[in-house]
């Protein structure tokens, strides 16, 4: 039995590892504009009114992380939705740091779209928590990853695989949380810039 159960998971492992860096990535529909200026110099306080009079988030092309990551931060890709948000989608729209400043994130949202820029990765995903609307896109080493999302309780819930949940982002008065399935949270603060001009390179 113990050998019937190591072998599932040897297959599962394998399984997971040619997801990982063998299964080509989606075709990119990233409007090649948004990196056509910094995304850095951009004043995130001024947010977008989502009154319906602009695009709807099924307007504006999906976006995917460039390669491996950018090297420059990109524009807003939800700049011109207006869609105000699905019921249920709590508004975390805003630059975001932590303390320390190691935790910078950039949020987009409008419908029940959002784009969180960070880390030079862009995940773009609908929160209707599918694995076909979710984050499918590159991760940390450079691998396909796929990740539902919705929001639970006012939490927005990241599902790897829809199998297990991974971290999660939350208000908590005027501070975003981003939380570790370990249990570990980072409050963030929200800034109105980047923190310096090379912030884009870092981010």
């Amino acid at each position: 039995m113990l050998l019937g159960l190591g072998g599932l998971l040897l297959v599962a492992i394998i399984g997971l590892l040619i997801y990982a860096f063998v299964v080509p990535r989606p075709v990119d529909t990233t409007d090649p504009g948004i990196f056509l200026q910094d995304g850095a110099t951009v004043n995130y306080c001024e947010l977008p009114k989502l009154d319906g009079t602009g695009s709807t988030a099924d307007e504006i092309p999906k976006a995917y992380t460039p390669g491996c990551g950018y090297t420059r931060t990109p524009m807003p890709v939800l700049a011109a939705c207006t869609e105000p948000l699905a019921k249920g989608v709590v508004d975390m729209r805003g630059l975001w740091q932590s303390e320390s400043g190691d935790h910078l994130e950039r949020i987009e949202q409008c419908g029940n779209r959002v784009v969180v820029t960070a880390f030079k990765i862009i995940h773009d995903f609908r929160v209707d928590g599918t694995l076909k609307n979710g984050a499918r896109d590159v991760g940390a080493v450079c691998n396909n990853f796929n990740t539902a999302i919705h929001f639970d309780n006012g939490e927005m819930v990241f599902r790897l695989f829809d199998l297990f949940d991974t971290v999660n982002r939350r208000m908590r008065g005027d501070e975003m949380v981003f939380a570790l399935f370990n249990g570990t949270e980072i409050p963030t603060k929200r800034i109105c810039l980047y923190p310096t001009a090379d912030s884009g390179k870092r981010s």
